[in-house]
C-alpha cells in the first residue's frame, strides 16, 4: 500500500497522462528504482496509479537519482512494449542540460564518440572509456552544444544518440568537462566559489512516439536549485 502523502506527491510530479502513458518531472534525490539506501523510489510511487487488479505502470527508461526532469512510464503492457522498442530502436530524442566544470568544451559544439564499458571503483558501478572492440565495450555517442560559458563553467545542451548507463557523465568527464557536482566522474562541488551540492544534469525534453499514434515532445523547466546556480555562475547571459 502507498500512503496518501506519497500518492499526493506522485501525482504532483505528473506533467502529462493519458490511457497509455504517464510523464513525470522527477526531482533530484528521488531514485527511479529501489536499491541500497533507497527508502522511496519513483517505482514505489507508481503504486498511486495502480489499477483495481493491483497492476501498476512500468518505467521504460531510467534517470540517475540526482538527475532531474522528464521520465516516462507505461500504463499497460502493450504500451510498455511499444515504448521500450522505441527507446531500443533510437526513435526517441532526448535533450539534457548540464553545468560543466572548466568552461566551454573545445570545440564548443560537436560529438563525443567514445565506447564505454562497465567497471567498478571502490565497490561502485561506473562506466569507463573503452577501446573499440574491447571486451564489454558498448558504442556510445553524445552530441553537445555550448549555450553559455565563463572561464569556470558552462551550460551545455546534450543529445545522447545512445542510452548507456552514466553516458553523459562519463563522456563529459572524458573530455575534461565533468558535470558540476558529479564527484564520481571528476566534477567539482564548488565552482568559482558557488556551492554545487549535487549532480547538475537535467532531462529537459523528450520527443517520443506515442502508443496511440503520433509523436509528442515533453519539456520540464529547470529546477530552482539548478536555475539558482546558473544565475550565481553568471551563465544566464554569458556568451556561448
Amino acid at each position: 500500500m502507498i500512503s496518501q502523502e506519497d500518492a499526493g506527491h506522485a501525482r504532483s510530479l505528473v506533467i502529462y497522462e493519458d490511457a497509455h502513458v504517464l510523464v513525470f518531472n522527477k526531482p533530484a534525490g528521488l531514485a527511479v528504482q529501489g536499491g541500497s539506501g533507497v527508502t522511496r523510489s519513483l517505482q514505489d510511487l507508481l503504486g498511486a496509479f495502480a489499477k483495481s487488479n493491483g497492476k501498476r505502470p512500468r518505467l521504460v527508461h531510467r534517470l540517475d537519482r540526482d538527475t532531474t526532469g522528464i521520465i516516462i512510464a507505461a500504463r499497460t503492457k502493450p504500451a510498455a512494449a511499444f515504448l521500450s522498442a522505441a527507446f531500443a530502436g533510437r526513435d526517441v530524442s532526448k535533450t539534457y542540460l548540464a553545468i560543466v566544470c572548466g568552461g566551454a568544451p573545445e570545440p564548443g559544439e560537436g560529438a563525443i564518440d567514445l565506447p564505454l564499458k562497465k567497471s567498478s571503483r571502490k565497490g561502485l558501478d561506473i562506466m569507463e572509456i573503452a577501446r573499440p572492440g574491447e571486451a564489454g565495450a558498448q558504442a556510445a555517442l553524445t552530441r553537445y552544444r555550448t549555450l553559455a560559458a565563463t572561464g569556470a563553467a558552462a551550460l551545455v545542451e546534450l543529445e545522447p544518440e545512445t542510452g548507456r548507463m552514466h553516458q553523459l557523465r562519463a563522456h563529459l568527464g572524458a573530455i575534461g568537462r565533468p558535470i558540476g557536482g558529479d564527484a564520481k566522474y571528476g566534477g567539482l562541488l564548488d565552482l568559482a566559489g558557488v556551492s554545487v551540492p549535487r549532480l547538475m544534469l537535467h532531462a529537459a525534453a523528450l520527443d517520443v512516439p506515442l502508443p496511440e499514434g503520433g509523436r509528442r515532445r515533453f519539456e520540464a523547466a529547470l529546477p530552482d536549485d539548478f536555475a539558482g546556480i546558473l544565475k550565481s555562475l553568471q551563465l544566464e547571459s554569458a556568451p556561448g
